[in-house]
């Protein structure tokens, strides 16, 4: 079975408009041109980066969902992921990614900045902006990391359901070849997997943060692995 087309196409694009949302900015720097930012600029930066990320958070979801139903209900999988559903789930996965990219957004502008007004990083990002707030920040920042946690290892359980159940039903089958066959369809996903909850864990999940280790990885998330996919999604 071909996987869910919606969710794919949509998590390339998602993948594409990821390093839109910063790069051209980066790019700008470094041609010599004014390092300054407005503040609706910063807040845009802040939200679109967090929408695409959770976003492509969900869709990864829905795609494990999608070759669960695939390999354990080879059978129904045209009734149960039907181009209804697939639709459905792929404008599902951007509206919670903007109700999520909304509430970090209003949750970090909300702050008074009377103080220093210079962002160390190449993009603005919540843990440096919490740093320019001229007020208490700690209840803040204990919300946006559970926030920032939280949903990232809700979607990581599920894909770890979805995958035990895969590994449970591959085990099943006899012959050598149709093992091959089953794992050889779950391998683009879980490349793209790893590569997308690496730097997520290195850069939100420690907890003394690093910004130069942060912006290398930043670099290497938002540039290669976009280079990346469309190798990685071909695999198959």
């Amino acid at each position: 079975t071909l996987p869910c087309i919606s969710c794919c196409v949509s998590c390339l694009c998602v993948t594409y408009f990821f390093p839109s949302v910063n790069s051209p900015k980066m790019l700008f720097y470094l041609s010599g041109n004014s390092r300054a930012i407005s503040y609706a600029g910063c807040a845009s930066q802040l939200f679109f980066y967090h929408f695409v990320g959770c976003a492509e958070c969900f869709l990864y979801t829905v795609m494990a969902y999608d070759r669960f139903v695939a390999i354990c209900y080879p059978l129904r999988y045209t009734i149960i992921m039907s181009y209804r559903v697939c639709a459905i789930l792929a404008l599902g996965t951007s509206l919670f990614g903007c109700i999520q990219a909304t509430f970090l957004t209003t949750l970090t502008f909300q702050l008074p900045y009377c103080g220093p007004n210079e962002v160390d990083y190449f993009f603005c990002d919540i843990p440096l902006m919490l740093k320019l707030a001229c007020a208490d920040t700690s209840a803040l920042e204990m919300v946006g990391f559970i926030s920032v946690g939280l949903m990232p290892l809700s979607c990581f359980l599920l894909i770890l359901t979805s995958y035990s159940r895969i590994v449970y039903s591959i085990l099943q089958i006899r012959s050598a070849e149709g093992r091959r066959r089953a794992f050889s369809t779950c391998s683009a996903h879980l490349t793209a997997i790893l590569l997308f909850y690496m730097p997520v864990a290195l850069i939100y999940l420690r907890p003394t943060p690093s910004p130069r280790l942060d912006a290398t990885v930043q670099v290497l998330n938002n540039l290669v692995t976009p280079m990346l996919n469309p190798l990685i999604y071909t695999l198959r």
